[in-house]
């Protein structure tokens, strides 16, 4: 008796979907794979629809003309604006959290309380909500400090201030310029905590996890970690710090009373939880939560995973977790963000893009493109994702650099420092 073959839809269009894509294409129980708005690359290999991932209405009307057996939604935006309730509400299945456990990404003013609540270790923060207070409040402060956009800015509404004036400006630039929207209605003033960075992301079927390797991601724009703040530049994963023995503690400490206060609560956490998290000399603290996949962790994390990526998604959602347990690769990863130049201010769009056909060995998920005429251009600001395995994260990395060497369009930018100084 054949098996069932499942209609899934992949809600995004970034670098991170790309790699779902990619893992999904690969799955058996799939019979057709589609992708909202998806971008040049994933159109390769899922039928790609001109709709925009926050136009929550069009999105669900797409999944039921589909006959979509489940949706995969994973932007933070979507997530956030309650898609995932919505589908639900409709019969059918879907990735992620709420809207209300989504609260943990789209609020950091909650996640910081709940954090407090739980004793889990977190940056000490004041929360103002007008600027005037924020700005008074600096003469009190002690430099470095963090001031963070309280909402979603994809990925650039933390700023790192050495000074009272660049705390100043920060304060004036998210709460009275709104250079991040309805983001920035309160901020938090949070101390600068030191170490190395880690992403831990785990699947989440609301009672049980499933941790993913660890990965870091660099974030600044700029080499030796100078400049602005980006979605992201590049990752290595596994990451040297993290040992089993470190990684469990997280899951014991941190993941795992946040899933268990979220079930307490009424709003059950299915999905991604991902901790943005500080090794200091007093052990990890958590920067940061999201709800879903990161990007561009993804693109490096997921290669590394051999199970059935379709079989996960399924058990977070029909709370199952506890029947799987990961089959993780011993190789390691290195991804390399390819920009468009002025990234992430102001970048040009519809450059052509050369050389994808002579790359080996290495995937290139694409972010930010679109193809025309069996041709692909820039159409975003990060715009691919150079990712490579190999039995160590020296090789991955050299691995890397060589293939991005071979690819090319006007003004590219990329950092030729990502996983420097964390080699073996």
């Amino acid at each position: 008796m054949s098996q069932a073959k499942d209609i899934v839809l992949v809600v995004g269009g970034g670098g991170r979907e790309h790699a779902i894509v990619k893992a999904l294409s690969q799955s058996n129980t799939i019979a057709e794979l589609h992708a909202a708005p998806g971008n040049g690359g994933i159109s390769e290999l899922a039928t790609c629809h001109q709709i925009s991932a926050t136009d929550i209405a069009d999105q669900v009307d797409l999944a039921q003309s589909l006959a979509c057996d489940f949706v995969v939604v994973t932007p933070d935006d979507p997530l956030a604006l309650g898609l995932v309730d919505k589908l639900t509400a409709k019969g059918i299945k879907a990735f992620g959290p709420s809207a209300a456990a989504a609260r943990l990404e789209s609020s950091k003013v909650f996640a910081k309380e709940l954090m407090n609540k739980l004793h889990i270790p977190t940056a000490e923060a004041a929360i103002y909500k007008n600027d005037t207070e924020a700005l008074s409040s600096l003469n009190r402060c002690s430099f470095p400090l963090v001031i963070k956009a309280e909402g979603l800015a994809q990925g650039k509404g933390v700023i790192i201030c050495s000074n009272e004036k660049s705390a100043s400006k920060a304060i004036t630039d998210i709460m009275q310029e709104r250079k991040f929207g309805r983001a920035g209605d309160r901020i938090l003033i949070e101390e600068f905590l030191t170490g190395p960075e880690v992403t831990l992301m785990c699947f989440c079927d609301g009672e049980n996890l499933l941790a993913l390797p660890s990965s870091r991601d660099h974030k600044r724009i700029g080499e030796g970690d100078t400049g602005e703040n980006t979605g992201g530049m590049g990752v290595i994963a596994p990451v040297p710090e993290m040992s089993a023995d470190l990684q469990q503690q997280i899951i014991e400490t941190i993941l795992q009373p946040v899933i268990r206060e979220m079930a307490a609560n009424g709003t059950p956490f299915r999905g991604i939880l991902y901790a943005g998290l500080m090794l200091t000399e007093k052990g990890p603290y958590v920067i940061e939560f999201n709800a879903r996949f990161g990007d561009p962790e993804t693109q490096a994390v997921l290669p590394l995973i051999n199970n059935d990526l379709y079989t996960l998604l399924k058990a977070c959602v029909d709370g199952d977790l506890h029947k799987h347990r990961l089959a993780i690769s011993n190789e390691a990863s290195c991804v390399v963000i390819m920009a468009s130049g002025g990234y992430p201010g102001k970048y040009e769009t519809g450059c052509e893009i050369s050389g994808l056909d002579s790359v080996e060995d290495v995937y290139v998920y694409h972010a930010g493109t679109v193809k025309k005429d069996n041709k692909f251009f820039t159409s975003g600001g990060r715009v691919l994702a150079v990712s490579a395995q190999a039995k160590t994260l020296s090789q991955a990395i050299n691995k890397a650099y060589l293939e991005v060497a071979k690819i090319g369009f006007d003004n590219c930018a990329f950092r030729r420092d990502i996983g420097k100084g964390f080699v073996e």
